[in-house]
C-alpha cells in the first residue's frame, strides 16, 4: 500500500514538475517572440536547433533504436525542403524564381498550405525511403552506411542536373520559400514529431526495433520479420527527416543544392554521437548544445587585441578548432554520450539531489557539547 501511494505521489510531482517546465519554456519563447527584433538571433539559434532536432531524433530511430548505420539523412532533407519549397512558393512569385529556365507546366499553378507542404514532403521522402530501402537494407554494417550515403549525394547531384532546371531551378536553387511567422510553430512542429516518434518508439514496433538492435537472430527466432522491420523504421525515420527538411527551407526561405551536403549528415551524426546513441533526450540536448556551441563561439573569427597587440591565434576558422578541442573533451569523459542511453526523467533527478542531501548530512559533525 505504501509502495503504491508513494508511486502516485511521484507521479503527481513528476506531472506538475512537466506542467511546470513547459510553462517556463513557453514564457521564455513568449518573451522572445515580443521581442524579436531585439533577440532574433537568439531566435534564429532556437529554431534551428529544433529543426535539428529532429532530424536527430529521426536519425537515432533507425540508428541507434534499429541499429542500422544509413548515413542518407540529408538526401531525405533534401527531398522534402524542395518538395515543400516548390508547394509553398506564392504562385506571383514563381517568374522571378524560375527566371532562367522558366517553370514546368505541371506545377506552374501547384500550390499548398504549409503543413499539408511539410507532410507531402515527409510522405515523397518516405516514398523514396521505401524504394531505395528493397535492395539497400539487404546491407550490413559499413556497406550500407556507404549505400545510403551514395544515395543523398545521387539526390543532390540529381536537383542540381539540368534536366531538373523547370522543377528545382537547379544549381540557382528556390528562393521566396514562406518562412515560419513566430518561434511557436517551430516548437509546435518539432514537438509534434518528437513526441510522434517517442511513442512510436515505446510502441510494440520500438520494442520490435530494439529486438533487431539487440540480436537478429533472436529476434528473428521470436518471429519478428527482419527485412519489413528494419523498413517500416528506415522509412518512418524518412519522412521525418523530409519534414525537418522542409522545415529548414522554411526557415532558410531559401535553398540550393549546395545545402544538403555530406557535411549536414555528418552534423547530424555528430549530434546524434554527442547527445547519445540510443537516447532522444540526448538527440534534442545534443542539437541544442552543437548548434549554439558554433554560434556562442563565433567570436574566436574576429580580431581580438590585448594591449595594443593582436592575438595572432583570433582569426577566421579558429572558432571550429576550439568547437572541435571541446568535442573531444566530451568524447573522452562521456564515451557513449552526454546522456547515453538514458531519456530525461524526474525520478532520477530528485535522487541525484536526495543523494547529495544524504551525503551532506553524513558528512556533518555534531555540536552536542564537543569540546
Amino acid at each position: 500500500m505504501d509502495q503504491s501511494f508513494h508511486a502516485m505521489g511521484e507521479r503527481r510531482r513528476n506531472i506538475v514538475l512537466s506542467l511546470c517546465l513547459a510553462g517556463l519554456l513557453l514564457a521564455c519563447c513568449g518573451y522572445l517572440q515580443a521581442n524579436k527584433y531585439e533577440y532574433n538571433y537568439a531566435i534564429s539559434i532556437i529554431e534551428r536547433s529544433l529543426i535539428y532536432a529532429v532530424v536527430a531524433v529521426s536519425m537515432n530511430l533507425v540508428n541507434g533504436f534499429t541499429g542500422l548505420f544509413s548515413l542518407g539523412q540529408a538526401g531525405f532533407m533534401a527531398i522534402g525542403a524542395y518538395v515543400t519549397a516548390i508547394l509553398t512558393i506564392p504562385t506571383a512569385n514563381r517568374p522571378s524564381v524560375y527566371y532562367i529556365s522558366g517553370i514546368h507546366p505541371w506545377i506552374e499553378n501547384l500550390h499548398a498550405p504549409a503543413l499539408l507542404a511539410l507532410i507531402l514532403g515527409g510522405l515523397a521522402a518516405a516514398a523514396c525511403a521505401a524504394l531505395i530501402g528493397i535492395p539497400v537494407l539487404r546491407l550490413k554494417s559499413d556497406y550500407l552506411a556507404i549505400a545510403t550515403l551514395g544515395f543523398a549525394e545521387i539526390i543532390r547531384a540529381l536537383i542540381a542536373a539540368p534536366m531538373m532546371d523547370r522543377i528545382t531551378n537547379g544549381s540557382y536553387g528556390l528562393k521566396s520559400i514562406p518562412g515560419f511567422s513566430s518561434i511557436f510553430q517551430v516548437l509546435a512542429l518539432a514537438a509534434c514529431s518528437i513526441g510522434l516518434m517517442v511513442l512510436l518508439i515505446n510502441s510494440s514496433y520500438g520494442r520490435m526495433f530494439k529486438a533487431i538492435r539487440e540480436d537478429e537472430i533472436a529476434a528473428e527466432a521470436m518471429g519478428i520479420n527482419l527485412f519489413r522491420t528494419k523498413e517500416l523504421s528506415f522509412v518512418i525515420s524518412s519522412f521525418f527527416a523530409g519534414i525537418s527538411g522542409g522545415m529548414l527551407a522554411m526557415f532558410m526561405r531559401s535553398i540550393d543544392s549546395k545545402t544538403f551536403q555530406v557535411s549536414l549528415t555528418y552534423d547530424i551524426l555528430l549530434i546524434v554521437v554527442i547527445g547519445g546513441i540510443g537516447s532522444v533526450t540526448g538527440s534534442v540536448l545534443g542539437a541544442f548544445l552543437v548548434t549554439a556551441g558554433r554560434e556562442i563561439l563565433r567570436f574566436f573569427d574576429e580580431p581580438f587585441f590585448l594591449g595594443g597587440v593582436q592575438v595572432p591565434l583570433f582569426r577566421p576558422g579558429f572558432r571550429m578548432v576550439i568547437f572541435s578541442l571541446l568535442l573531444m573533451i566530451v568524447v573522452l569523459f562521456y564515451s557513449k554520450g552526454l546522456m547515453g542511453t538514458n531519456e530525461f526523467s524526474w525520478n532520477s533527478i530528485c535522487r541525484f539531489f536526495g543523494r547529495k542531501e544524504r551525503k551532506k548530512q553524513e558528512g556533518r559533525v555534531p555540536h552536542d557539547g564537543a569540546k
